[in-house]
């Protein structure tokens, strides 16, 4: 199963074609994407990603997960997120969120097993 690739990232709207559609922050994984809800997690700025909200990318197995933390940034990745990656054998890539889908693409259609978090305001 191949990752989507993302068609079009903007301020407060990332669109995934194949597997998805338009979101304000998104997940994806091989095969599939969906809205990132941080209300599920409990996810704010800071302190940043959590555990929980890289298990769902790591259930579908992407073993590369690349983060956009954000237009300007501000989304926080703490260095245990890092480590949590790392004990499921995957790697972590953290980018500002232009970057992160510009390498997130590239690794996709490499054909790489790639997932990943985009926020795409602040």
């Amino acid at each position: 199963m191949t990752s989507p690739q993302i068609l079009k990232v903007e301020w407060g709207s990332v669109n995934v074609i194949g597997a998805g559609g338009t979101f304000k922050d998104c997940k994806v994984w091989p095969g599939g994407s969906r809205a990132w809800d941080w209300r599920e997690t409990g996810t704010k700025h800071e302190p940043g990603v959590q555990p929980a909200d890289i298990q769902e990318v790591l259930d579908h197995g992407a073993t590369t997960i690349i983060v956009g933390r954000g237009m300007n940034e501000r989304l926080q990745v703490p260095k245990e997120i890092e480590t949590y990656v790392t004990s499921h054998g995957a790697n972590l890539k953290v980018f500002q969120t232009e970057a992160a889908v510009l390498e997130y693409n590239r690794l996709a259609l490499a054909g790489g097993r790639v997932g990943g978090l985009f926020h795409t305001t602040c």
